[in-house]
């Protein structure tokens, strides 16, 4: 019997492994399901596709698909190819740049796109470059079972709003994902048919197929139908019934629609649920990162969208209401978020992401620095106790919000001295804020700041940069630089092959 030590130990595994290794992925079986080659033109609209790209004469098409629709990308290539003629060029992007949702322009831009056309799931922001045709794929549904169940939840909800209300006639407002789109339509009419005895109307807002970055298309206002305003108005006579599985569509529903009663129905399980009673607990976590926001000096802005149309007037904004809070902020892209990517910045103490809606609330409990949207942001630099719960997502709304006196009146609180502690509710204690950059009632002087340049007792100016702080704190800072001290080494051959099976090579 031999007493060698095995190649591999228990606590390591071979390099073949890494490569060769299954990734799991989380697929979506309503969309991955069997389908023949005749149900992919219905299916994905092959024929609208095909008059969109001729008619527009487009040269150049981008066709962008998530992840679990990827299997379906070239049967749809082919038939778009052989539809379409000669004098059209067809890609599939691989990869997406952020979001799967969002429209990615900056890939089709690779190839010089002149037309994207994006399956599957879409958050619909309005495009910034390049016009975009939308196929969202018709999800299964028992559209029978669904208007049985939403119907008896809401006969009984509506019979108490019109109890207590016979002012107002109530209103339903019919929400679902975009895979469901389809069939909108028959359920809104049928669901009105249903509820006609309660003097109800059902109304939706039907989603565009298509956006183009030079029209902005205005959609109806299902509040504004309802006779209700959508930030201040009363919202006694409204119920949303929504339509589709969980998913941060309908997080964030509830958030921007606290005021709402919520139902929602899982063609999935067919079940009917009540989600209003979840909107609490997801504005108290919420408060709780504008807290953690409220506590913080030095903020990085994520870039997490490159096709939103407004998204670059939002950095602005947030640059402003910072600057004008004497916060220190950097601006940073890293693409898809992840714990170790933020990890390196561990001067920044709390992040504020740019993303499309369905991609801006992110439960930051694995990232070491709490993450906020800009209207938390807004919230955080006010005065303490002016959140009323209201929640906005919305680029538009943001921008023509006027958060800048608030901060200016917020800034000439507490007597009008900047300098005065105030009382953190997450550490239990007062703290002294730190104040960056050139403002009017500060007094500090840290741009003048100098510091050890290095050994030799020369010195350099450390500006007002958050970062250079940081780096002077830490008791180590890199390796040291001794320039003309020591001798060039002699170049080698480094090691060959992958991290974990390393060859030597010494002949």
């Amino acid at each position: 019997m031999s007493d060698e030590v095995p190649a591999v130990s228990t606590f390591s595994a071979s390099g073949e492994d890494a490569i060769s290794r299954t990734i799991e992925l989380n697929i979506d079986s309503s969309n991955t399901r069997n389908i023949t080659p005749s149900d992919f033109l219905e299916l994905y609209e092959i024929e609208r596709t095909v008059a969109a790209i001729v008619e527009g004469n487009f040269k150049r098409v981008a066709l962008q698909f998530p992840d679990e629709l990827l299997c379906h990308s070239v049967p749809i290539y082919r038939l778009l190819k052989s539809k379409t003629g000669e004098g059209h060029d067809i890609y599939v992007l691989a990869d997406t740049s952020y979001g799967s949702c969002c429209v990615d322009e900056v890939a089709a831009q690779h190839v010089d796109a002149d037309l994207i056309v994006h399956y599957g799931h879409a958050c619909l922001s309005q495009p910034s470059r390049l016009p975009v045709v939308y196929v969202f794929g018709k999800k299964p549904i028992d559209v029978d079972d669904c208007i049985n169940q939403i119907g008896q939840c809401l006969t009984t909800q509506l019979q108490q709003v019109t109890t207590s209300n016979t002012n107002n006639r109530p209103t339903v407002l019919l929400r679902y994902d975009v895979g469901y789109s389809c069939h909108a339509d028959v359920i809104t009419h049928r669901l009105e048919s249903e509820l006609q005895p309660l003097n109800t109307r059902v109304l939706h807002d039907p989603l565009p197929t298509r956006l183009d970055p030079k029209t902005i298309v205005q959609s109806p206002k299902p509040f504004e139908q309802a006779g209700a305003e959508s930030d201040e108005g009363s919202f006694t006579n409204v119920i949303i019934a929504y339509i589709g599985g969980e998913s941060l569509n309908l997080t964030n529903l509830l958030m921007t629609h606290s005021h709402c009663e919520v139902y929602s129905y899982d063609p999935s399980t067919r079940s009917t649920h009540l989600q209003s009673h979840k909107t609490n607990r997801l504005l108290m976590r919420r408060f709780a990162m504008v807290q953690r926001a409220r506590d913080a000096d030095i903020f990085g802005i994520l870039i997490g969208t490159l096709g939103v149309t407004s998204y670059l007037p939002l950095i602005a904004h947030v640059r402003k209401l910072l600057a004008r809070a004497q916060k220190k902020s950097y601006t940073i892209s890293v693409g898809k978020l992840n714990p170790a990517k933020l990890a390196n910045f561990m001067e920044i103490e709390c992040f504020i992401l740019i993303a499309c809606p369905e991609n801006s609330v992110i439960d930051s409990k694995e990232f070491l620095r709490p993450i906020v949207t800009p209207f938390e942001l807004e919230v955080a630099l006010q005065a303490e106790g002016t959140w009323s719960g209201r929640y906005v997502l919305d680029f538009e709304k943001i921008l023509a919000a006027d958060s800048a006196s608030n901060l200016d009146t917020a800034a000439e609180d507490n007597g009008g001295d900047p300098d005065q502690p105030t009382f953190s509710l997450v550490t239990g204690k007062y703290r002294q804020a730190k104040r960056y950059g050139n403002y009017k009632t500060s007094a500090e002087g840290t741009s003048d700041a100098l510091t050890l340049r290095n050994q030799d007792g020369s010195l350099s100016k450390l500006a007002d940069s958050a970062a250079a702080l940081f780096l002077h704190s830490r008791s180590y800072q890199g390796l040291e630089t001794k320039i003309g001290e020591d001798s060039p080494s002699v170049l080698e051959q480094g090691r060959s092959g992958i991290a974990r099976g390393y060859s030597d090579d010494h002949s």
